[in-house]
């Protein structure tokens, strides 16, 4: 349900979700199109994208989205792609960066390789596309920039450390973003999910609190409309974490999640 007049904002007219494909990128793509937005939807996955967007336009009986593969670990191509997108929209108004990867690791599992995988995608690739986004909305004086975060930043964790970490420095690169440009008119949204029900939940050992990803993709766009900072999806999720942020130590790293 769209924010009451009195507090929502001018519905976006060309956005680019990254990480469009699956989950909750996908539901956010089928949300931002119901609201009349021109897409750009950015992925890996080309097939999945295709099929995302013929679903999206034959559901608004209009041309709204657009795919663009892209591999988020190809940081390299990121300037040239933002602004092949920017020309094709002819105007931006929100940037969402969805794209995650969690790899399972044992309690005795300490892999590099893997490690840095999940710092490419989580961290890295998030950096090389919303750079471009808050350097073209501090130009333009307006605009909005989510970043889909996870509650496993707010603390370390036995399991995943670099998953963990990863968000960690997504929410502290987002919290810096925002500070450098409210000043302008700019929102910058961090979505801190619990756990939904895509791919990336069968790594997980339990299950709590378990949301669709279209609930994670309504919470996200009412946050957006209310030009929120920090939104937990579900909301029970924030009294969750302030419990575990203010578990003493001693506690908190006998939790085997």
């Amino acid at each position: 349900m769209t924010a009451p007049l009195s507090t929502a904002i001018e519905a976006p007219r060309g956005a680019i979700v990254v990480g469009a494909s699956s989950g909750i990128g996908a539901a956010l793509a089928h949300r931002l199109a119901r609201e009349g937005c021109q897409l750009a939807l950015v992925s890996r996955n080309a097939d999945a994208l295709a099929a995302l967007c013929e679903q999206i336009n034959a559901a608004a009986g209009r041309p709204l989205a657009r795919a663009y593969p892209h591999d988020v670990t190809h940081t390299a191509a990121v300037p040239a792609l933002f602004a092949d997108i920017l020309r094709d929209l002819g105007r931006l108004d929100l940037v969402i960066y969805n794209a995650g990867l969690l790899l399972p690791v044992a309690l005795s599992e300490f892999d590099t390789e893997k490690d840095q995988a999940m710092l490419a995608v989580n961290f890295l690739g998030a950096v090389a596309w919303l750079n471009p986004a808050a350097q073209l909305f501090e130009r333009q004086g307006h605009g909005q920039i989510a970043g889909i975060s996870s509650i496993a930043g707010d603390r370390g964790r036995v399991g995943a450390p670099v998953y963990g970490a990863a968000k960690a420095a997504l929410n502290a690169y987002l919290e810096s973003l925002r500070n450098r440009l409210t000043r302008q008119g700019v929102n910058v949204l961090t979505v801190r999910p619990g756990m939904v029900d895509t791919a990336m939940l069968k790594h997980s050992p339990r299950r709590m609190f378990v949301i669709s990803p279209e609930q994670a993709a309504d919470d996200t766009w009412q946050a957006l409309q209310r030009r929120k900072q920090v939104v937990y999806t579900s909301a029970r999720w924030r009294l969750v974490a302030l419990v575990l942020r203010h578990l003493p130590s001693a506690i908190f790293r006998r939790l085997s999640f």
